[in-house]
């Protein structure tokens, strides 16, 4: 059995090309970064996430790789971007070797990251969930003139602070943002992410857990 390592999925000149250029296609779409930031944040959060929470070490480094594969769909188009994600990383996986539970495990949680489409089906998915949809910061606006700003410029720009973190007792994950209300009112953060947060929410309960949402020192959900 060829155990494959996070390392090795980032050092792979093929998934960095897919990462690349997913983002890239993103970008001239006028999404926010979808790039190694992102990825990076997502798949280290994930394995965290697991990992302080007691899940075995192969499945947090499950985890990490789900995280960093997650988004190379958008290569292909934007739309069912998880399904296909999930299709090009079963692709790559095998070939490289990955066992076939392990590929699953991997494939499912990519392919229902998407919140119109996801699912926690298992930890890993559930785990991805919640690094993917609570990465919410300023430095992923790409636009830097305010004035053309679209919804989700704002809402991500409006964003000072933000942190993720499990509580002490490990009850509960906790999302805690600063919000700038001159540049986006807190009710366009729930038009454009209250599916995510309920979506989050589901993920927190899979892995036994509450989800927290506190915006500006008030508990919101």
């Amino acid at each position: 059995m060829i155990m494959i390592t996070p390392a090795e999925i980032k050092n792979s000149e093929q998934i960095q090309t897919y990462i690349k250029k997913a983002d890239e296609a993103l970008q001239s779409l006028g999404f926010t970064e979808h790039s190694y930031a992102h990825v990076t944040r997502v798949a280290h959060f994930a394995e965290k996430l697991l990992t302080d929470i007691g899940y075995d070490k192969r499945t947090c480094e499950l985890a990490w790789i789900a995280g960093y594969m997650h988004d190379i769909g958008n290569v292909i188009n934007r739309i069912d971007h998880a399904q296909s994600g999930a299709v090009m990383a079963f692709r790559i996986l095998d070939k490289m070797g990955m066992p076939a539970d392990e590929i699953a495990t991997v494939c499912s949680a990519i392919g229902n990251h998407d919140e119109n489409t996801a699912y926690p089906v298992n930890a890993v998915a559930a785990a991805l969930i919640l690094a993917d949809k609570t990465d919410v910061r300023r430095t992923r606006v790409r636009n830097r003139d305010i004035t053309s700003f679209d919804i989700h410029d704002r809402v991500n720009y409006a964003v000072e602070k933000a942190s993720t973190n499990l509580t002490p007792d490990l009850k509960a994950v906790v999302l805690d943002l600063k919000i700038d209300t001159e540049i986006s009112p807190v009710i366009n953060y729930f038009e454009i992410f209250l599916d995510r947060m309920l979506l989050c929410r589901r993920a927190a309960e899979k892995l036994n857990l509450d989800f927290k949402l506190i915006v500006n020192g008030q508990n919101v959900l």
